[in-house]
């Protein structure tokens, strides 16, 4: 099996929307075959997901429309980094923007993708804890609803039917690691 990574012979935008740009790829694998490859484009500097402790025995999340899905889903805030922005920075702003609250304290878990056969995607999963009020203006349509958790009561929250989002599931699993390696570390 080969590391060596095809070459991009061409490359060109196919499809574009006010999100999406799908873009297509003409590869040359290191053995000589040719494959055309399409993936969505994302944006340059990635997104953060926001896993809010309010202490030790209770996490917060929020519960939002989501239009792929038809329903509101429960699930952590979330958003784009702005250009500029460190993955911190924009994490301590979203949680502002759609939970109220700021954070003394962010930690970056983990950088994940989702689809990346198909989607450029990555996210910085981010710790917040010491948690204090603070409300900025966001581009929510609609005021979004804040659910309380205990993290006792995980095991409930993913037999929840609308805390279906990967990316929440897997933050589930990674809080869980970090609490124990900072118990640990005490």
């Amino acid at each position: 099996m080969s590391s060596k990574l095809p070459k991009i012979k061409k490359q060109k935008v196919i499809a574009q929307t006010r999100i999406f740009a799908v873009e297509e790829l003409e590869l040359e694998f290191s053995n000589g075959v040719y494959r055309i490859y399409e993936r969505l484009k994302a944006g340059k500097h990635g997104a953060v997901m926001i896993i809010p402790l309010i202490n030790d025995e209770t996490m917060l999340l929020i519960k939002e429309y989501a239009a792929g899905m038809e329903r509101y889903e429960l699930a952590f805030p979330k958003g784009l980094i702005d250009s500029g922005e460190s993955a911190i920075h924009a994490a301590n702003r979203e949680l502002q923007e759609e939970a109220g609250f700021a954070a003394k304290s962010l930690t970056e878990l983990k950088k994940i993708t989702l689809a990346p056969g198909y989607l450029s995607h990555q996210m910085n999963l981010v710790v917040a804890e010491d948690l204090y009020p603070s409300k900025l203006e966001g581009d929510e349509p609609e005021p979004i609803e804040i659910v309380k958790w205990p993290l006792a009561d995980i095991d409930r929250l993913l037999e929840v039917e609308e805390f279906s989002e990967a990316r929440s599931i897997a933050g589930v699993y990674l809080l869980q690691r970090y609490l124990q390696q900072k118990k640990a570390a005490q």
